[in-house]
């Protein structure tokens, strides 16, 4: 039998071993130093596994009691691992398990993705359903919940609500908490989302207006410029607002972006060239902001980022309808005019940090364009500067020429 001087000199292994205490009771000792308590036992000839918890969170007394209350209950005929589950399924709240499943994914969603399902369980799901026990919610009543989303216009709301909604049942099911997931009787219930892309401006004189605009917009000085920056890096409105110092390098001839994987999209580093009227933006905003995480701090909480309606808002007040342009629209913007005016489509779509298939070939490109791309987004940052001030459909002597890689565009002369 196990003493707890004898379980605090056991050393861990490079595998998993069991050090038994008697009766189908013994800890599981891992790699990593866990001691487990676990309790073997058989139920109806079929040999099953109880966790009993963590030592000395539990301890060997403890985990005692626990087999001998255990091995009562066979006596009687009950199977304590599936009363266990029972039990859970009667306490567990739909909220409950809903953020937990939230909070495992921490390792694999950013910071604003989890921020943002948040918000939509506590805005669509957790006033009707967080309070229900998870195995007591069937697909009607999610039905119903979700055609109230659809019917106010939020289509996509309401397909991404069922996406999730189906994660979190497949949690609690691995978890023993609920045995069906009722989503996967709503396939084919809702409207199909009708895909929409984000507006933007693409005329050229219309783009010259647009700039000037924002030139003469008063509002926050923050905000004012991240609508400057925005054109000449056009990355992602969650990439720009979360931004944060420690990704730039603005010293050198080489300044830089550099926004980490767990950032972005794809999943995957992206460097952003920064032209020198970026650069100068930068230094504008270092004064205000330098000493803190982030480029554009929330108004109300400097240890968050700005909220991404910000952009979209000061565009409103602007004049620019949301049918006519997006702070994502800025992406709209650069990839149209680039490719108009002959830039090679992949070094545009290298920019825009949009997905290559062969991973091994994207890690090729982007290694070996860069220099290529610091010249474009140069060129790029001097063309938007001209349209400030002229219309480029009227000027010939404007128009700039990149038929390939074997020709020296315009913009790099």
């Amino acid at each position: 039998m196990l003493t707890d001087t004898a379980i605090r000199a056991l050393k861990p292994g490079e595998r998993p071993r069991k050090v038994f205490d008697g009766r189908g009771l013994y800890l599981l000792i891992t790699p990593k130093g866990s001691r487990l308590w676990r309790l073997k036992y058989r139920f109806q000839g079929v040999e099953k596994l109880l966790c009993l918890g963590i030592y000395p969170d539990v301890t060997l007394q403890s985990a005692r009691t626990h087999r001998e209350m255990a091995r009562q209950k066979i006596a009687e005929g009950i199977d304590p691992g599936a009363e266990r589950v029972e039990k859970a399924k009667r306490v567990v709240t739909f909220r409950e398990i809903a953020l937990t499943w939230l909070e495992c994914q921490r390792r694999s969603y950013s910071d604003a993705t989890v921020e943002k399902t948040q918000w939509m369980f506590e805005s669509y799901l957790f006033p009707a359903l967080g309070s229900r026990l998870i195995a007591t919610i069937h697909a009607p009543e999610l039905l119903r919940l979700l055609l109230k989303v659809e019917k106010r216009g939020l289509n996509e709301t309401a397909h991404r609500l069922r996406q999730r909604m189906g994660q979190i049942f497949r949690y609690a099911i691995v978890t023993g908490l609920c045995e069906h997931d009722p989503t996967l009787a709503l396939r084919g219930a809702l409207a199909p989302v009708v895909s929409k892309h984000h507006a933007s401006i693409t005329d050229p004189q219309q783009i010259g207006g647009l700039l000037r605009a924002i030139d003469d917009y008063n509002g926050q000085p923050t905000t004012c410029i991240a609508l400057k920056l925005a054109p000449y890096v056009f990355a992602r409105p969650i990439e720009l607002r979360a931004a944060q110092w420690s990704e730039f390098r603005l010293e050198g001839d080489k300044p830089e972006w550099r926004i980490p994987a767990e950032r972005m999209k794809m999943k995957e580093e992206h460097v952003i060239p920064l032209s020198r009227q970026a650069v100068a933006l930068l230094r504008q905003l270092q004064a205000l902001t330098g000493d803190g995480r982030y480029l554009f701090p929330s108004l109300g909480n400097n240890r968050r980022p700005m909220s991404e309606n910000t952009v979209n808002g000061a565009l409103r007040r602007l004049g620019y309808a949301k049918e006519e342009m997006t702070g994502h629209g800025f992406r709209s913007l650069a990839s149209t005019l680039m490719n108009e005016e002959g830039w090679p489509p992949d070094l545009i779509e290298l920019q825009l940090a949009h997905t290559e298939p062969n991973k091994v070939r994207a890690a090729y490109n982007g290694a070996k364009r860069l220099e290529e791309r610091r010249k474009m987004m140069q060129a790029w940052a001097d063309h938007l500067d001209t349209l400030r001030t002229s219309n480029p459909r009227t000027d010939t002597q404007q128009s700039i020429e990149c038929d390939s890689l074997d020709t020296e565009p315009a913009y790099f002369q």
